[in-house]
């Protein structure tokens, strides 16, 4: 999905594993050269909606609520943070948010616990982007294959489907060569390996392992609801509700970091744009 906005684009690449970020900077790469030969006036703002590696701007946004919840960036040294696989009555969901919440928690001193079934593994490249931030940081990253040891007395629960990294491999394999009845197959296979695990949800006695039982719940949206938007899904339709008001918020924050993305990118001195806006200068001309 392309989508154009004065002199930024937006791509949304999450269907092919170990295509997509390469699209991407294949894409931008294409650009450069097309503003240094002049045929380009500007040199476009790439932002990415979405990849196979990374969700930046949904993985920022929900940053930036954890930052609000908490009462600071200062705050959130020590937080647990329980990145955890949760079953979908559907089979092929990016891998792309677990993998830019591991490797953009860490980064904040947070301790970040992936856990998802045996199988359901995402990139090893980003669990070592993790584990490299740990040391640079300050801050933990584990994994484990039960989703209430990754809730016990944590603070933040983010529980999400995604399919296995070596199912979308082959999924990418598969739809490179236009084989819709093998993705077909794999897609029955998966269901049916997904149903094997229905009892990874996000229910009323799992939130009480977290801390406190008050645990901040995320979810990047739309959330397989049990009880409303399917018989059983990742969250009870009670916790879902419960948290309604904070998944507001957490989604609000997208559009703001996509335009400071455009911002960061276009403008020269960014701290003196904002000062001239802040004073209420007549120059509103910052690009």
């Amino acid at each position: 999905m392309v989508s154009f906005m004065a002199d930024v684009i937006g791509i949304r690449d999450d269907m092919y594993i170990h295509q997509g970020h390469e699209y991407q900077k294949t894409f931008m790469d294409a650009l450069d050269d097309g503003y240094r030969d002049g045929i380009l006036e500007q040199r476009p703002t790439l932002v990415n909606l979405q990849c196979d590696v990374d969700h930046p701007t949904q993985c920022m946004a929900d940053l930036l609520h954890v930052i609000h919840h908490f009462g600071g960036v200062e705050k959130l040294k020590g937080k647990k943070v329980a990145m955890t696989w949760a079953y979908s009555p559907s089979y092929g969901k990016p891998l792309s948010v677990p993998q830019g919440v591991i490797g953009l928690f860490t980064r904040f001193g947070m301790d970040v616990v992936l856990a998802h079934p045996e199988g359901y593994d995402v990139f090893p490249e980003v669990e070592d982007i993790a584990r490299s931030n740990c040391k640079k940081y300050g801050s933990s990253f584990s994994k484990c294959n039960s989703m209430e040891e990754a809730f016990r007395d944590a603070d933040i629960v983010y529980p999400k489907s995604w399919a296995p990294f070596a199912a979308m491999e082959e999924r990418s394999a598969l739809y490179l060569k236009g084989d819709q009845a093998g993705i077909d197959a794999l897609e029955q296979r998966l269901l049916a390996q997904n149903a094997t695990h229905k009892d990874w949800t996000c229910s009323e006695d799992m939130m009480k392992l977290t801390k406190d039982g008050k645990a901040l719940y995320l979810h990047c949206l739309p959330a397989d609801i049990s009880g409303l938007s399917c018989p059983e899904g990742e969250v009870d339709n009670s916790v879902f509700d419960r948290y309604l008001v904070p998944l507001y918020k957490q989604a609000s924050y997208k559009p703001y970091i996509i335009a400071a993305m455009i911002f960061l990118a276009q403008v020269k001195d960014p701290v003196h744009a904002l000062m001239a806006l802040d004073a209420g200068s007549d120059k509103r001309k910052i690009f």
